[in-house]
């Protein structure tokens, strides 16, 4: 089926069905959260932020989010809309502009957009950055706040720091981001599991090893003396 269609389950009941387009644009205007269930055709489940993360096209962007693909029809790139603060910048890498209050935070197939308004001189100017999503490593939510670190060209990370004004934002954009990581010791991202090797911190592997090390020449000493 070229255009598949999925039945939504609210409390108990099928609601639809809903092509993918639809159901994105629910997303966005949050009717639905990243964590409704979804029934296909087939009667396989889903959730909403597993079909969002699913077959999206490798064209570019449109600056409204939207772009068509060669063959007609159309499709979204925003997987969610976010109103946000910009608190902090710490490192180098990305020109941020101070941005002011009234911050957009978009999350598009490939980036995260982050577009507002700043003031230069008696003039106010319009601009946007686009985080890559692979080089957004970490993440740390804080209430209402997430603190993002992201690669850059100078072999360092960059540490960007977003009010977003509701926990539940905070959480959702968390959720969002395929490719980070919790922070080292911070709390786990919502909807997804902790652990494995990309969240430790390399001082923390140090630390394993070093541990590992010292159990091990226990071992050997307790042997020897029998």
């Amino acid at each position: 089926m070229e255009n598949p269609v999925y039945h939504v389950l609210l409390e108990g009941r099928r609601v639809g069905p809903y092509d993918r387009r639809t159901i994105v644009g629910m997303r966005v205007k949050k009717t639905l959260t990243s964590k409704h269930v979804l029934l296909a055709a087939d009667g396989t489940r889903t959730t909403v932020a597993d079909l969002l993360r699913q077959g999206q096209p490798e064209a570019g962007f449109a600056a409204s989010g939207n772009s068509r693909p060669p063959g007609g029809g159309s499709y979204s790139v925003v997987h969610g809309i976010h109103s946000a603060r910009l608190l902090e910048v710490e490192g180098r890498g990305h020109e941020i502009p101070p941005f002011k209050e009234g911050l957009e935070v978009r999350v598009q197939t490939k980036v995260l957009r982050v577009s507002g308004r700043y003031r230069e001189g008696l003039f106010w100017k319009e601009d946007r950055v686009k985080f890559p999503l692979e080089d957004i490593a970490h993440a740390r939510l804080r209430g209402t706040v997430v603190d993002l670190w992201v690669r850059t060209a100078h072999k360092s990370m960059q540490r960007v720091s977003l009010d977003l004004l509701t926990p539940e934002a905070a959480g959702e954009l968390a959720e969002s981001l395929p490719f980070a990581a919790p922070w080292p010791g911070s709390e786990p991202l919502a909807g997804r599991p902790q652990g494995g090797a990309s969240a430790l911190h390399p001082l923390l592997w140090a630390a394993v090893v070093g541990s590992a090390v010292t159990v091990a020449g226990v071992l050997v000493w307790a042997l020897t003396r029998h």
